[in-house]
C-alpha cells in the first residue's frame, strides 16, 4: 500500500496514522511544501492525505504552488484514488473541487463536540456527538455531490464526503500530546478570548481517554477509505 501525504508545515504531520499505516506495512512518501512542492506520478498511489497548515486555501498569490496541489488533488478524484483531507487539507479538496472557502463566523481553536449530520447509506457514519481537536479560522462550502458527515454550532460543514473514496475533516482526530504541543509552540499567538477558543491550559489539560477516542475514529476513517481492517 503506498500512501502520499502532502504537509504542508513540519508542525502538522500525520501524528496517530503513523501507527495504522506501519501496522499494514504501507509505503509512506511525502511532498513537504516548505522544502520542495515537487509532487509525485499518480501512477501506484493507493491513497493522498492532505494535512493542514496555518495558510489558507485562497493563498495562490504568495504561495504558488497551492495551484499545482489543487490540480494534483482534481486528478486524484477523477482517477478515484482514495483522498483525505485533514483541516486545511479538507479546504483544499472543497477549493480544488470549485467550492468557495472563507473565514468562519468564528474561531475555532481546542477541544470541542461535533454532531454527525444524517447520511445516505454506504457513506461514512460518524458517532452520533464526539469531541475532537479544532484550530481553524476558515471553513467551505461543499463540493458538487459532496454530503454534509458532521456539523458543529460554529460551523455547519465539519465533514464531508464525495463518491466513496474523498472523506475532507475540518477537524483533527490524527492529534497525539506531542503534535497538540507542536501547534501550540508555533501558533499560540492565535489564542486570542473567543466563545469558541479555549486556552492553552485547558487545551493541554485534555485527557488521554480523548486522544485514543480520537484516534480510533481516524482508524475508521482510514480503513473505510483504503480497504484494510482494523486490528
Amino acid at each position: 500500500m503506498k500512501i502520499h501525504i502532502l504537509q504542508h508545515v513540519p508542525f502538522e504531520d500525520i501524528g496517530s496514522m503513523d501507527s495504522f499505516f506501519k501496522r499494514f506495512g504501507a509505503d509512506l512518501s511525502y511532498t513537504r511544501f516548505f522544502r520542495d512542492s515537487t509532487l509525485p506520478r499518480m501512477t501506484g498511489l493507493d491513497m493522498i492525505v492532505m494535512m493542514g497548515g496555518p495558510m489558507s486555501a485562497n493563498d495562490e498569490a504568495s504561495l504558488p504552488w497551492l495551484r499545482a496541489e489543487k490540480e494534483f488533488i482534481r486528478r486524484a478524484v477523477k482517477e478515484g484514488i482514495p483522498v483525505l483531507g485533514v483541516c486545511l487539507g479538507a479546504q483544499l479538496i472543497a477549493s480544488a473541487l470549485g467550492a468557495r472557502v472563507y473565514p468562519a463566523a468564528q474561531k475555532e481553536i481546542g477541544w470541542f463536540p461535533v454532531e454527525a449530520m444524517p447520511s445516505p447509506s454506504g457513506t461514512f457514519q460518524f458517532p452520533e456527538k464526539t469531541t475532537v481537536f479544532q484550530w481553524h479560522g476558515e471553513t467551505f462550502d461543499l463540493p458538487t455531490g459532496a454530503v454534509c458527515l458532521a456539523k458543529s454550532p460554529v460551523c455547519p460543514h465539519q465533514a464531508f464526503q464525495l463518491g466513496r473514496r474523498v472523506i475532507g475533516l475540518q477537524f483533527h482526530l490524527e492529534e497525539t500530546p506531542e503534535s497538540v504541543g507542536a501547534i501550540l509552540d508555533h501558533c499560540r499567538g492565535e489564542l486570542v478570548p473567543g466563545p469558541y477558543l479555549q486556552t492553552e491550559s485547558e487545551i493541554r489539560a485534555e485527557d488521554s481517554a480523548t486522544y485514543a477516542k480520537t484516534n480510533h475514529l481516524m482508524e475508521s476513517v482510514l480503513s473505510y477509505l483504503t480497504g484494510v481492517k482494523e486490528v
